[in-house]
């Protein structure tokens, strides 16, 4: 018995061996076979089956679609990032250059064109700068492949939040991006496709599910092919920032008049603030709102720790200031104008970078714009619309300022100092003596003011008029100019010949169609205020004729030789002898002391000049001249309407006066070339007198053949 119970096996422990072994599951091919044929159990199980199979389905198609997705966008991006050019070659994208204007001194006064200030990298810009560029546009710009999911999903929240389309407004777009649509996703300009340059720039901004698409494929190929410094560099030079800068270069020499490398806090969140909107935040035609968007910028800087507590407060208590040049912003109608005078395709059209050498004295444009607004603040009426125009000019004719309107501040707007064609009234009076002085009248030569009629081939009966409606008979030619009296005027034209008047007037450089009929004489023939100006000039030159101008040269820049250099001298051949030049001014010094333009009185100084009123005080002029500067003013409506109680007398001499007031402040007086007349030369001129036939063709051979040298 005790044999056997040793050699036989407890029957309980082999059952719970049994147990044991079975309970463990074997591994292998076998229970893995069991695993993928196992089948739902029970109703439940059966109805969800097909749907369990199709989920399955679409998240393996979705998984492989993904893959193959992946590994085309990688080939897309890779394929983009191979088509880069080297960063230099991006970093200025221009189709048309720039134009510098200096004035005589050599100082920048106005701009023209796309402004390009040269390259600039993004680890040489100044440090504030840099900082100010990300903080404001692009907050996670190290961190990101080109596209900022968060920054789109953001946008598109605060876009319907706010009532527009997802795509309207906020784009959230990365630097990366913007840079990707400032190269418009490397598509040049080609102007066969485009009507122009600002067409092509619209089409590059139009904002389309599948133009966003390409822009974050094309951003993501410039990831892939520019470390993160390079590609802030091409958008740090070929962001718009206003005022035609291009690049931020270009914007800190526009406004603050130094490099993008010098700027301070202030200076640069008022730079990157631009970026947001640039012709409504340009500091240049509104302080106040860039001044808020740069707060704006300084705070998103302290909050990203790129700036300290105290740089935002002093940045906040100092903001940043215009340039002297950017906040004078003067001889905008002068800049137009000098635009005019050089060749297209190195000014309005050119593709260069260009400089540009003025006559411009900025001191005394100043002086006409001040005088302008002074008097008309003071003296015109609240609400009147009445316009003016200022220019001075040298002897030589090298005009110093121009204001070609109320506004003063305007640019590429009409000019009505050198595109208005008005009636000159009175003002064209002293080409009239100046052709007989020339043929030897004198000064104190008697005419007779007295009724005229003058019969008109084809109108019948002609009868001026003078001004005050009295005559009062013979008066010496002086009293005749200084009263502005018109049946003088009549008279001595008809004597001397309206055709050699006509003569003279051109060619002192009255270049417009004058009148044929003898009404010639009161200025009904309409011109500039540039060439009447001009014209005055050459008698204060001593009777040369002189060809306004403001460019003095022209070059590229860079270079140091002038491709055009003293265009439009000035100086022409004679019109009339120095004596009668000399004695017309003596004249015109009468109008000033005891005629029409005794408000145009300086105290201390000899001046001469002549108002000039027409029709229903349509145009009111007043130009004259100290021994330097002619300075000519006009005044009217645009569209010609009368306008009440003005003459060339009263407003326009005293926007004159306040003018040359300001241009010989602090000056020494110098007297004028003038002689004093001697005896009268004839008997009294009335309309039945005549002049020797011999003496018209001297004066004709005189101004036709330009005797006596310049």
């Amino acid at each position: 018995m005790s044999k056997n119970r040793k050699t036989s096996r407890p029957l309980v422990a082999e059952r719970r061996q049994t147990r044991k072994q079975a309970s463990t599951p074997k591994r292998g091919r076998a229970t893995r076979s069991r695993a993928k044929t196992r089948r739902p159990r029970g109703l439940v199980g059966w109805l969800l089956f097909p749907f369990v199979w199709v989920f399955r389905l679409i998240l393996r198609l979705m998984i492989v679609i993904g893959i193959a997705g992946a590994v085309t966008l990688g080939v897309v991006v890779w394929y983009f990032a191979q088509q880069m050019p080297p960063v230099a070659d991006m970093v200025d994208g221009r189709t048309r250059g720039s134009v510098t204007l200096l004035d005589r001194n050599g100082d920048v006064f106005a701009w023209r064109g796309d402004q390009y200030g040269g390259m600039v990298t993004a680890q040489e810009v100044s440090g504030y700068l840099h900082d100010a560029i990300v903080a404001t546009e692009d907050r996670r710009f190290y961190s990101h492949f080109g596209i900022s999911p968060r920054g789109v999903a953001s946008a598109i929240r605060i876009n319907l939040r706010e009532g527009r389309g997802p795509l309207s407004g906020n784009g959230g777009s990365t630097i990366t991006q913007q840079t990707a649509k400032l190269l418009c996703l490397g598509v040049p300009y080609d102007p066969d496709t485009w009507k122009n340059e600002r067409e092509y720039e619209a089409d590059c901004r139009r904002t389309t599910i599948q133009r966003k698409i390409r822009e974050a494929i094309y951003a993501m190929g410039m990831e892939a092919a520019y470390s993160k410094e390079e590609i802030l560099s091409i958008y740090i030079n070929r962001a718009y920032l206003g005022e035609g800068a291009r690049g931020f270069e270009a914007a800190a020499q526009r406004y603050f008049g130094k490099s993008a490398r010098a700027v301070d806090p202030a200076e640069a969140a008022m730079l990157a603030g631009l970026l947001k909107a640039p012709s409504s935040y340009a500091p240049t035609s509104n302080m106040g709102r860039a001044v808020d968007r740069a707060a704006v910028v300084i705070s998103l800087m302290e909050e990203q720790g790129y700036i300290t507590p105290e740089q935002a407060r002093d940045a906040l208590e100092n903001p940043a200031t215009l340039s002297q040049a950017a906040q004078a912003r003067a001889g905008g109608y002068f800049a137009d104008w000098v635009m005019s005078q050089g060749p297209d395709f190195f000014t309005r059209n050119t593709t260069e970078d260009v400089v540009i050498r003025t006559t411009l004295d900025q001191g005394i444009q100043t002086a006409a714009e001040t005088a302008l607004l002074s008097v008309f603040d003071s003296k015109l009426s609240e609400g009147s619309n009445v316009e003016a125009a200022v220019l001075v000019m040298s002897a030589d004719g090298a005009v110093r300022a121009m204001v070609g309107g109320r506004d003063v501040r305007a640019q590429s707007a009409f000019n009505r100092a050198t595109q208005a064609q008005r009636q000159t009234g009175s003002a064209f009076k002293p080409f009239i003596y100046a052709t007989a002085l020339d043929l030897g009248f004198s000064p104190n030569d008697l005419i007779d003011d007295a009724p005229l009629t003058i019969t008109v081939p084809g109108s019948g009966p002609w009868r001026p008029d003078n001004y005050d409606r009295e005559f009062k008979g013979p008066v010496t030619l002086t009293q005749a100019l200084y009263e502005s009296r018109n049946i003088p005027a009549v008279v001595l034209s008809e004597e001397v010949g309206r055709e050699l008047v006509s003569t003279v007037a051109s060619g002192f450089g009255i270049d417009s169609e004058l009148a044929a009929g003898p009404a010639l004489a009161l200025g009904v023939s309409e011109s500039t205020l540039v060439e009447m100006s001009g014209a005055y000039a050459g008698i204060l030159n001593g009777g040369s004729a002189v060809e306004p101008y403001g460019l003095v040269d022209l070059r590229l820049q860079g270079d140091d030789a002038p491709l055009m250099d003293n265009v439009g001298t000035g100086m022409q051949e004679r019109v009339i002898q120095e004596r009668a030049a000399r004695q017309l001014t003596y004249m015109m010094n009468q109008v000033v002391v005891r005629g029409t333009g005794t408000r145009a009185q300086i105290d201390g100084w000899e001046l001469a000049g002549k108002s000039g009123t027409t029709n229903s005080q349509r145009d009111a002029w007043f130009i004259g001249f100290n021994a330097d500067y002619v300075i000519g003013v006009w005044m009217g409506y645009d569209d010609n309407s009368p306008m009440k109680g003005v003459t060339g007398g009263g407003l326009p001499a005293d926007i004159w006066r306040e003018t040359m007031r300001r241009v010989v402040a602090g000056q020494q007086p110098k007297p004028l070339p003038m002689d004093i007349p001697g005896p009268a030369r004839n008997d009294t001129l009335s309309s039945t007198g005549i002049v020797a036939d011999s003496q018209i063709l001297n004066v004709l051979d005189n101004i036709l053949g330009g005797l006596g040298g310049n």
